[in-house]
């Protein structure tokens, strides 16, 4: 599952908001991000590969201000144990959530070898506050993969809140690692935290993951 997950989620990366210009729809984010970001990647791809680092520093530095960390830090970890999280453990989670966040996604996104991205057109719906965005990718072999971008309103800025992949919720995912870490750990609070890219990359690599 989690092979399916890494493979399609590279597009994820090229799909998020870069800069907030002229309140652009959620929609229009997405839309005209997908051509920056891989246009980067395609000019820097062996640079890249060979200074992971260098490119987790620039995916930080392009998707950081513009994904909603906190709100999805908060659902992975859930009321339940963030009601128990001091301030000091909340932003310790956040930054160790978004650095993981940033090393799956970016070794996915060094796989990415020019396949057919599309953004599917607006439903007609009016955007609240909330809204989703569709996406389909065809793969090298002509598979299909649906994707579906949960966009929230933040002060006027469209940010990530949650991604669907192939019908596989990430949050989900990320939700029932955090969960099952906790019970491994005997409800160290600190210690999942200061452990969790540990725990993304053992799931990862239990699944047949490089």
């Amino acid at each position: 599952m989690f092979k399916t997950v890494r493979n399609s989620l590279l597009v994820l990366l090229a799909t998020m908001p870069l800069l907030a210009v002229a309140a652009p729809s959620a929609h229009e984010v997405v839309q005209q991000t997908t051509d920056t970001l891989l246009t980067d990647l395609k000019a820097n791809k062996d640079r890249y590969r060979s200074d992971p680092n260098a490119f987790y520093d620039s995916l930080n530095e392009i998707l950081g201000p513009v994904v909603d960390v906190e709100g999805i830090a908060r659902g992975v970890m859930t009321v339940r144990y963030s009601r128990q999280a001091s301030p000091e453990q909340m932003t310790r989670f956040q930054e160790n959530f978004k650095r993981s966040l940033m090393q799956f996604y970016g070794n996915a996104l060094l796989e990415y070898n020019n396949q057919d991205i599309r953004v599917l057109p607006v439903s007609g719906k009016a955007e609240g506050e909330r809204t989703s965005v569709g996406m389909e990718i065809r793969d090298g072999k002509g598979v299909v993969y649906p994707l579906s971008y949960t966009m929230v309103s933040m002060d006027g800025v469209w940010k990530l809140r949650n991604v669907v992949i192939n019908g596989i919720n990430v949050g989900k995912l990320f939700r029932d690692q955090f969960a099952q870490s906790m019970q491994n750990n005997r409800n160290d609070l600190d210690k999942v935290i200061d452990t969790w890219a540990d725990t993304v990359a053992r799931a990862r690599q239990a699944r047949g993951e490089s």
